[in-house]
């Protein structure tokens, strides 16, 4: 059984383990006002601290994933303004990007600038056949501003991600697979219930060694090899406090692999 709760630009949807963030600006394409972010960082907060949900699905509509950052919002702003602006936004960013649960965007449609920006927060993107995305920022006179000039240049190198942000060009559906963008493409109408089976198999999992599997992968990335091996040390050996951990093993040795159902302690 679901439940939802509605908001005035987004919505959430609570189903078994797993909720779902959905963008509600259909009219202006999902774009990203302050508004938006404001709601998404508290809804990212309450599921982060809520036990019952294990993952979380961050979709819009069919027609934008979101379409990028409010235009009209910005477009007579002083830097004086934007500064404050940026740092408030990247900071939203952040906050969703360190949600210590798998998290999974599921795109149709556009996905473009502070849209790709906060797809690149998740963990993992399902994209539709048709969707399009992009750091069209350069267009207008910018640059990326929320994540887009960092986080796409570590997940697909950065001579790829300079192609995209100097050109400011739209990347479709099987190019954004090959160069890893993409994680799984899939027809438009398949790309939430892709989503949800995903999201789905890691809620069942170990909650405290998800988590500390994507804090020793994303904290890794940013230090040198050494202290990258030292933080997943500490977090393995961690982990032999925790009640699924025991579980997990024991199932291991009595059944096999894979049959261990876990409590999250």
């Amino acid at each position: 059984m679901s439940q939802e709760t509605s908001r005035e630009t987004i919505l959430v949807e609570r189903d078994g383990r797993v909720a779902t963030i959905t963008l509600n600006r259909p009219k202006a394409l999902n774009a990203l006002n302050g508004q938006v972010m404001t709601e998404v960082t508290m809804a990212a907060a309450e599921l982060d601290a809520d036990p019952g949900i294990g993952a979380i699905i961050i979709t819009g509509s069919e027609r934008a994933f979101a379409a990028g950052a409010d235009i009209k919002e910005m477009a007579e702003a002083s830097y004086a303004t934007m500064a404050a602006h940026s740092r408030r936004l990247q900071a939203a960013f952040t906050a969703i990007a360190k949600i210590p649960k798998p998290v999974v965007a599921a795109i149709t449609g556009y996905a473009l600038g502070g849209g790709l920006e906060l797809a690149l927060c998740a963990d993992f993107r399902v994209v539709g056949e048709g969707a399009k995305v992009g750091q069209p920022e350069i267009l207008l006179g910018v640059i990326p501003g929320a994540g887009g000039t960092q986080r796409l240049p570590r997940l697909i190198g950065p001579a790829r991600a300079k192609d995209i942000v100097y050109t400011g060009r739209f990347v479709a559906a099987p190019e954004a697979l090959a160069i890893g963008l993409a994680d799984r493409v899939v027809p438009d109408q398949g790309v939430y219930e892709t989503a949800a089976e995903l999201a789905g198999r890691f809620a069942s999992g170990p909650a405290l060694a998800l988590r500390a599997a994507k804090q020793a992968i994303d904290e890794g990335l940013e230090v040198g090899l050494d202290a990258g091996l030292e933080i997943e040390r500490l977090h393995f050996a961690g982990l032999f406090a925790t009640d699924d951990q025991r579980t997990g093993m024991r199932s291991f040795v009595e059944n096999g692999p894979g049959k261990a159902t876990f409590s999250g302690r």
